[in-house]
C-alpha cells in the first residue's frame, strides 16, 4: 500500500494569482520554500479514487507516449537535467529504486523514460526501445515500439538489461535480440555506431512500494567532448525542457556555485520566470565544515530567502530525511502530486490540439489530387480527349477564358498599325522635309508612328527614280520599273513587324498549351512529362508551318507582279491622290512645317481641334468656283475636283507615279493586315487544334507497341508522382496517430 504522507490540509498559496492556462505554471507551488513546513496529516489513499485516478492518468500518459503523441502534442512530463557528475544518476536511482551505470563511458547517451507503478503485488520491470528517429536524428512517419528482453523480476539483473538496451539504441543497424546475451564486458568493448542518440529506452517498473510517477533521465551535459557532441545533447535537453507543461527538475551539486551550473542555464532559458523549475541540491557532503558562508548561502536558498535565486516550486535537498524538503520521500510525493494536477488541468487543451491536428490534417489530405480509381486506360485517353477540346474551344474562341483570342487580336490590332506606319512618305516639293507629311487626302489624320526605314521622298526624289528606270521605252512613258523600285520600298518593310507579330502570338500560344498541359496532365508528373514533350513537339511543327506561311503571303506582295483585280478602288484612290498632290503643290505655302516647340503636333490639320480643313481655309473663292461651274451645267462637283482645272504641270510624270504608288499601298495594306492574321491563325492555331488528337494517339500507341506491354504503359503513365505519394502516406499515418491519441484520450474521459 502507498502512503503519500504528509498531505497538505489546505494550503494558502503566496504567490500572485494567474489565470488557468495547460502549463505546469498554472499549478499551485508546491510547500512554499519561504515559509516553514504547515502541519501535515498522513492519510491512506492507495485504495482511494484519487489512487485510481492516478494511476489511470499515469498509464494513458504511457499509452500516448508509446503512440508517438509527444511529437505532436505537448504532453504533461517531468524531464531531469544536470551536467555530468552532477549527482543526476543517484537521483534517479534513489527516486526509482533501480541501479542506473556509472562507470567511465557508460553513463546515459539517449533520453531514459522512466514509468512507475504501484499497482503491484511485487517488484518487476519491463523494458522497451521507443524508435522515432533514424539514424540520421530525423523523426520517422510512426515510431516503433521494441519489447527489449523478458520482463525482469530482479532487481539485480536490471542494469545490465539497461546496459543492454542503451547499445542497442547507439547501434541501430544491429537488431536488438543481438544484445539480448551480452556481458558487461563485451557490452565495455562495443564500439558503439553512435556516441548519443534521440530515441528513447523506457523503463516500465511495477513496485508495491513506489509512488506512481513518470519522468524521463536525459544525457548528463558534457563540456570535454567534441564540439557537436556537446551541442547535440545540448539541443536535445533545449528540446525536452523548451513545452510549457514540462516540469524541469535540474540537479545542482552543492560543490559549484550555482552561477556555474548550466542545467540551470538552459532551465532559465526555457523558464524565465522559474515558474515551472524545481531544482534538486545535491552532494552536500561535499561542503566541509569551515564553508560557512558557502552553507549560508544554499540554506538560503532552499528556504526561499535569496532574491537572486528563487523558484516557484522551490529547491530540495536530495540526502538528509528530516524534514520537508530534505531527502527523497517528500520530493517524489510532491513531484507526483504535481504531475497528477498538471495533466488534469492539461486534458481539455490536449483534446483540443488533437482535433485542430486532425482538422489540419484532413484539409491537408483533401487539399492532394485523390488517389486513381479509373482504369489506366480510361484515364489517360481521357485527359488526352479533354485537353484536344478544351485547346480547340480556346483556337476558334468558344472558351471562357478568352485569353488567346483576346491578346492575339491585341498583337494583330498592333501589326496594323506597324504596316499603316510603312506608308510612302511622298511630299511634292523641291525641299519636302520643310513641308508636313501628307498621309490623308481627307487631311483627318496624321500618323502617329511612322516605320524608322520610311524615306521622305520630294518631287526631285520621285524623278531620279524614274530616270533610273528608264530603258527602251517611248517619250511620255514612264518605266513600270519606276514604280515597282517604289512600292518594293515600302513592302520590304513588312518583313520585320510579321515576324514580330509571328513570335508574339507564339509566345501566347506556349503559355495557353504550358497551362492546359499542366491542369490536364500535372496531377501525374510522368503523364505530364510525356505528353508535354508529345505536344510541344507538334507545337514546334504547326509554328514553322506558320512561319512559311507567313513567308509565303508576304512573299507574294514583296515580289513581281503587283497586281489586284480590285481595280475600281484602284482607280479611285489614284484620282483622289493625284488631284490631292496638285492642290498640295499649287499651295505649298499652306503646307509649311511651322517652327515648334518639343512636343507641339505636326501637320496642318493636327494644329488644333475644330480648325476647319486646308480646302475650307479660302472657302469664298472655291465656293464661287463650284457655284460657276454649276450655273455652267457642271452641278455635282466637290472642292477636291477642282485640281483637274489646274493647267498642266511640269512635274505631272512625278505626281501621277506619286498617285499610283499611294494608291496600290492602300489596296495592298488592306490586304496584308488580314492576310497575315488569317495565315497565323490557320496555320498555328487551326492546324494545331485539329491534328493534336490523332498526333498524340498515335504516338501513344507507337510507343506501347515497342514495350512490354500497353496496359502497363498506361498504367506508369499515370503513376502517382512520388512525392505526393508519400506526402499522403505521411498524413494518412498522422492520421492513424491521431486517432488512436483522441480515442484514448476520450476513452479516459469516459470512464472518469
Amino acid at each position: 500500500m502507498d502512503l503519500l504522507r504528509n498531505r497538505r490540509k489546505q494550503a494558502v498559496s503566496t504567490e500572485p494569482s494567474v489565470e488557468p492556462s495547460l502549463d505546469v505554471t498554472s499549478l499551485p507551488s508546491l510547500s512554499g520554500s519561504a515559509s516553514p513546513p504547515e502541519p501535515w496529516e498522513e492519510v491512506d489513499i492507495s485504495s482511494s479514487d484519487y489512487a485510481r485516478r492516478r494511476r489511470e492518468l499515469m498509464e494513458m500518459m504511457v499509452d500516448l507516449r508509446s503512440m508517438g503523441a509527444d511529437a505532436l502534442i505537448a504532453l504533461p512530463s517531468v524531464v531531469v537535467i544536470g551536467g555530468q557528475s552532477a549527482g543526476k544518476s543517484s537521483l534517479v536511482e534513489a527516486v526509482s529504486g533501480i541501479n542506473v551505470p556509472r562507470d567511465s563511458g557508460t553513463c546515459t547517451r539517449c533520453p531514459m523514460e522512466c514509468n512507475m507503478s504501484s499497482h503491484a503485488t511485487s517488484w518487476s520491470c519491463a523494458i522497451t526501445l521507443r524508435i522515432g528517429f533514424d539514424s540520421n536524428g530525423l523523426d520517422l512517419q510512426k515510431p516503433t515500439n521494441v519489447r527489449f528482453g523478458p520482463k525482469i523480476t530482479g532487481r539485480s539483473e536490471f542494469e545490465v538489461w539497461l546496459r543492454r538496451a542503451q547499445a542497442a539504441i547507439l547501434n541501430p543497424n544491429i537488431p536488438s535480440s543481438t544484445f539480448h546475451a551480452k556481458t558487461i564486458e563485451e557490452l565495455r568493448n562495443i564500439k558503439n555506431t553512435l556516441k548519443f542518440s534521440r530515441n528513447v529506452v523506457c523503463i516500465s517498473i511495477e513496485d508495491p512500494d513506489a509512488t506512481d510517477l513518470s519522468f524521463y533521465d536525459l544525457p548528463g551535459l558534457i563540456q570535454n567532448e567534441e564540439a557537436e557532441i556537446v551541442a547535440l545533447v545540448k539541443c536535445l535537453a533545449e528540446y525536452y525542457i523548451e513545452k510549457k507543461n514540462t516540469i524541469i527538475l535540474t540537479t545542482i551539486p552543492m560543490s559549484d556555485d550555482m552561477e556555474n551550473q548550466q542545467s540551470m542555464s538552459l532551465a532559465r532559458a526555457a523558464d524565465p520566470t522559474g515558474w515551472r523549475t524545481i531544482g534538486v541540491l545535491t552532494k552536500p557532503d561535499t561542503l566541509g565544515t569551515g564553508a560557512i558562508n558557502q552553507r549560508r548561502k544554499w540554506v538560503e536558498i532552499i528556504e526561499g530567502h535569496s532574491e537572486e535565486h528563487t523558484l516557484r516550486h522551490g529547491f530540495y535537498c536530495k540526502d538528509v530525511i528530516d524534514r520537508r524538503r530534505f531527502g527523497i520521500p517528500g520530493f517524489v510525493s510532491d513531484i507526483s502530486r504535481l504531475l497528477i494536477q498538471l495533466i488534469e488541468e492539461a486534458l481539455p487543451r490536449l483534446r483540443e490540439d488533437v482535433d485542430a491536428l486532425l482538422a489540419k490534417c484532413a484539409k491537408d489530405i483533401d487539399e492532394l489530387p485523390p488517389p486513381l480509381e479509373n482504369d489506366p486506360q480510361i484515364e489517360v485517353l481521357g485527359r488526352v480527349n479533354a485537353f484536344c477540346d478544351d485547346f480547340k474551344s480556346f483556337a476558334d474562341g468558344s472558351h471562357q477564358d478568352k485569353r488567346l483570342a483576346q491578346r492575339n487580336r491585341a498583337l494583330y490590332a498592333i501589326y496594323k498599325r506597324d504596316i499603316r506606319g510603312t506608308a510612302p512618305d511622298f511630299r511634292p516639293f523641291n525641299e519636302p522635309e520643310d513641308y508636313v507629311p501628307l498621309d490623308d487626302t481627307e487631311e483627318n489624320m496624321t500618323l502617329a508612328e511612322r516605320d524608322p526605314g520610311v524615306k521622305v521622298m520630294g518631287i526631285y526624289d520621285i524623278r531620279k527614280v524614274i530616270e533610273e528606270a528608264i530603258g527602251w521605252e517611248l517619250p511620255n512613258n514612264v518605266p513600270y520599273q519606276a514604280k515597282s523600285n517604289l512600292i518594293a520600298q515600302f513592302t520590304k518593310l513588312w518583313v520585320a513587324p510579321s515576324e514580330r507579330c509571328l513570335v508574339g502570338v507564339n509566345n501566347v500560344l506556349d503559355q495557353v498549351i504550358d497551362t492546359l498541359i499542366s491542369t490536364h496532365f500535372g496531377r501525374f508528373k510522368v503523364l505530364e512529362e510525356y505528353f508535354g514533350h508529345l505536344i510541344r513537339i507538334q507545337v514546334d511543327i504547326c509554328k514553322a508551318h506558320a512561319l512559311d506561311a507567313v513567308k509565303t503571303a508576304l512573299e507574294l506582295e514583296t515580289t513581281t507582279p503587283h497586281y489586284t483585280q480590285n481595280t475600281h478602288y484602284l482607280q479611285t484612290l489614284r484620282e483622289k491622290w493625284l488631284a490631292y498632290y496638285k492642290t498640295v503643290q499649287s499651295r505649298p505655302f499652306m503646307y509649311r512645317a511651322p517652327i515648334r516647340h518639343i512636343g507641339e503636333a505636326k501637320g496642318p490639320m493636327a494644329s488644333r481641334p475644330g480648325l476647319p480643313s486646308l480646302f475650307e481655309v479660302h472657302p469664298v473663292p472655291d465656293v464661287e468656283s463650284l457655284r460657276a461651274l454649276a450655273e455652267a451645267g457642271y452641278a455635282g462637283l466637290r472642292v477636291s475636283d477642282l485640281a483637274r482645272l489646274l493647267p498642266p504641270d511640269s512635274f505631272e510624270e512625278e505626281l501621277v507615279v506619286m498617285a499610283d504608288v499611294r494608291a496600290y499601298y492602300h489596296i495592298a495594306y488592306k490586304r496584308i493586315i488580314d492576310h497575315i492574321p488569317f495565315a497565323i491563325e490557320h496555320a498555328l492555331h487551326h492546324a494545331l487544334a485539329k491534328q493534336l488528337s490523332q498526333s498524340l494517339l498515335t504516338s501513344l500507341l507507337t510507343d506501347a507497341a515497342s514495350g512490354p506491354s500497353f496496359s502497363e504503359h498506361l498504367k506508369e503513365l499515370v503513376s502517382e508522382d512520388a512525392s505526393i505519394a508519400q506526402k499522403r502516406l505521411m498524413l494518412s499515418t498522422r492520421k492513424e496517430r491521431l486517432l488512436n491519441i483522441r480515442r484514448r484520450l476520450m476513452t479516459f474521459s469516459n470512464g472518469i
